[in-house]
């Protein structure tokens, strides 16, 4: 697929309710949008904060678990509103390549929710949505 830098459109709306939602999406510059073919689409806009190693320069790895982690939540909330506080049960990153200093994209896929038990997962990538820097899981408690 092309780069998603040419057709990421920002959703403000859903930005702001992220950004008071989670307070930590706003710290880091969050953006929901969509793409062309209108998926619903995460955003790290590049910041010189987000750099872990200045040398290469690479963005911070704790960093990318946080903006993966918390795409996640928000995906949830869009999709599946009638959740309200989901309860992380646990994470899982692999750190695919190194996060260069370029905007960051993301996605989230559902894969199985139960009737306690949501199984989710998120890819992250900067300029070719075919190299992901990074994927993660996650199982999220969802009892009330």
């Amino acid at each position: 697929m092309s780069n998603a830098s040419l057709n990421f459109q920002p959703d403000t709306a859903q930005t702001q309710k992220a950004n008071h939602l989670m307070p930590y999406s706003f710290a880091i510059g969050l953006q929901i949008g969509t793409d062309q073919q209108n998926r619903y689409l995460f955003r790290l806009p590049f910041q010189e904060q987000n750099i872990g190693n200045p040398f290469l320069p690479a963005l911070h790895g704790g960093l990318m678990g946080g903006f993966l982690q918390s795409c996640m939540i928000l995906y949830l909330h869009h999709h599946a509103p009638e959740i309200s506080q989901p309860q992380l049960i646990d994470f899982s990153i692999d750190y695919l390549r190194s996060g260069h200093a370029l905007d960051c994209y993301a996605q989230c896929q559902l894969i199985r929710q139960g009737s306690r038990i949501i199984n989710i997962q998120a890819s992250m990538w900067q300029d070719n949505e075919l190299k992901p820097i990074a994927t993660a899981r996650a199982h999220l408690n969802i009892m009330p």
